[in-house]
């Protein structure tokens, strides 16, 4: 669905060595961006599956990690996607203690949202291209 487009959503390499240790240690992961009150504006990471997505949650992209059999689905609610949409998110990694349900938190790292706005050409792209939400529907916003 998102082939041809500029990704939403990227790793650094550090981010891609913390995802390579946590899939080897525990399986299949996911992402999920709230920006609620309890995990702040923190990427919280997951057991692929072990996050309920919300029908109004949206698909944000894949992540592709060499080394990392299945693609990392990232999601984020509804809300915070009209915040950011203009907004290409890049997932890295620093020192300190993750959120209490993250699985990072153990290691010593924690996993935080670098940000900048995208190209007016990419902005574009992504205008006129249909966001997957939670419930399986397609919507353009």
């Amino acid at each position: 669905m998102y082939e041809n487009l500029p990704p939403r959503v990227e790793t650094t390499p550090a981010a891609d060595d913390l995802l390579r240790k946590l899939t080897a240690n525990h399986g299949p992961l996911m992402f999920h961006q709230s920006g609620g009150c309890c995990d702040g504006s923190a990427p919280m990471c997951y057991l692929a599956g072990e996050f309920r997505v919300g029908g109004s949650d949206v698909l944000l992209g894949e992540l592709v990690v060499t080394g990392i059999d299945a693609p990392i689905k990232v999601w984020i609610s509804l809300e915070q996607f009209g915040y950011w949409k203009h907004t290409h998110i890049t997932i890295d990694v620093v020192p300190g203690r993750g959120g209490g349900f993250s699985l990072e938190s153990p290691e010593g790292m924690r996993f935080i949202i670098r940000s900048r706005l995208f190209s007016d050409d990419d902005a574009m792209a992504l205008l006129s291209s249909p966001i997957l939400l939670g419930s399986g529907d397609l919507k353009v916003v």
